[in-house]
């Protein structure tokens, strides 16, 4: 059924419209933009993918409605599997988790192990990464395949214990293990921006020739990284508290399904997928310039379209225009 809390069901639509016109855009400028045709993009470009699916099975699973009493036989196994158990929303959701980790990871080999960076990350590495964040978040999306079942008719989610710890091990791996492993990255990517910053610092007093050169390198790497921070920060407070409630409610504790809590946290989850291309907007420098040009290409489209289209009127005009004769 259609989202029954309507507050809910308003927010994950308006979130879901945002999503897929903001990563959608994402997709669009980094596609048209060569300065970005990056192995570090190539990951972003993956986030936005993912959360353009995730927003347009926010606004499909909270706006269709359908029947409680399920079709007999496959029809109806399938419907309560794969859509009412919310399989493919929550594929989306993980894979972008998963993302965030190779895109992190793949920050963190550029600048703490630069010398090894060409051979770890290849192009054909990079394909396995990202294919692997798809493979890795439908593989833990099954779980919400697994504990649906069909009852006389209708789809009932199973209420066993084993079925109950198995989703907080779930929990645990498929966000306090990646939140962990990302902030100590990050941590560690911190220490050596500022050892490098000291290194330039020290290279300016000699008066080096490079140091010029390398003082952009810093602030480039340093900008994407703030802007990759922040993507963390905002992933980390959209997810904590739901993931948190549901770790709570696998050991026991009893949730409101209809309380300020419950609704809280499924809102700041859902708005997680609309988030980062607004982040990308006002803290990615690159991306900024790519936007720029985009809409700089848009404009000039525009008046040439415009002045085409008044020369083709001026033509028709003429040429229906009645001729004077001279004798």
């Amino acid at each position: 059924m259609a989202e029954q809390i309507l507050v809910l069901r308003i927010i994950k639509t308006i979130v879901g419209i945002i999503g897929l016109f903001g990563n959608g855009l994402v997709c669009v400028v980094i596609y048209r933009t060569k300065a970005l045709h990056t192995l570090t993009n190539a990951f972003i470009t993956n986030q936005a993918v993912s959360d353009f699916l995730g927003s347009l099975m926010l606004i499909l699973t909270s706006n269709i409605d359908y029947s409680p009493i399920l079709p007999e036989g496959v029809r109806g196994v399938l419907l309560c599997r794969l859509w009412i158990s919310d399989f493919f929303l929550w594929s989306c959701f993980i894979t972008s988790t998963f993302n965030l980790v190779g895109l992190t990871f793949e920050r963190y080999v550029a600048i703490v192990f630069p010398f090894r960076y060409q051979t770890i990350y290849s192009r054909f590495n990079a394909c396995v990464m990202i294919a692997a964040a798809w493979v890795i978040g439908t593989s833990y999306a099954t779980y919400s395949i697994a504990i649906r079942v069909v009852e006389d008719q209708r789809c009932v989610e199973k209420q066993s214990a084993e079925v109950k710890y198995i989703g907080f091990a779930i929990t645990v791996i498929q966000y306090v293990v990646p939140t962990f492993s990302m902030l100590l990255a990050y941590i560690h990517i911190m220490v050596e921006l500022n050892r490098g910053a000291r290194r330039v610092g020290v290279m300016t007093d000699r008066s080096c020739v490079n140091d010029g050169r390398e003082a952009s390198l810093l602030r480039a790497r340093r900008n994407t990284l703030k802007t990759l921070v922040i993507v963390f920060a905002v992933y980390f407070c959209c997810w904590t508290p739901n993931l948190t409630v549901f770790a709570m409610f696998n050991l026991g504790y009893q949730l409101d399904f209809q309380g300020s809590a419950y609704i809280i946290s499924v809102a700041l989850a859902a708005a997680n997928s609309c988030v980062n291309p607004i982040i990308y907007a006002l803290k990615y420098r690159q991306f900024q310039d790519g936007l720029r040009r985009l809409y700089i290409w848009i404009t000039r489209s525009e008046q040439v379209g415009s002045i085409s289209g008044a020369v083709e009127t001026l033509d028709r005009l003429t040429l229906n225009a009645p001729h004077e004769v001279t004798i």
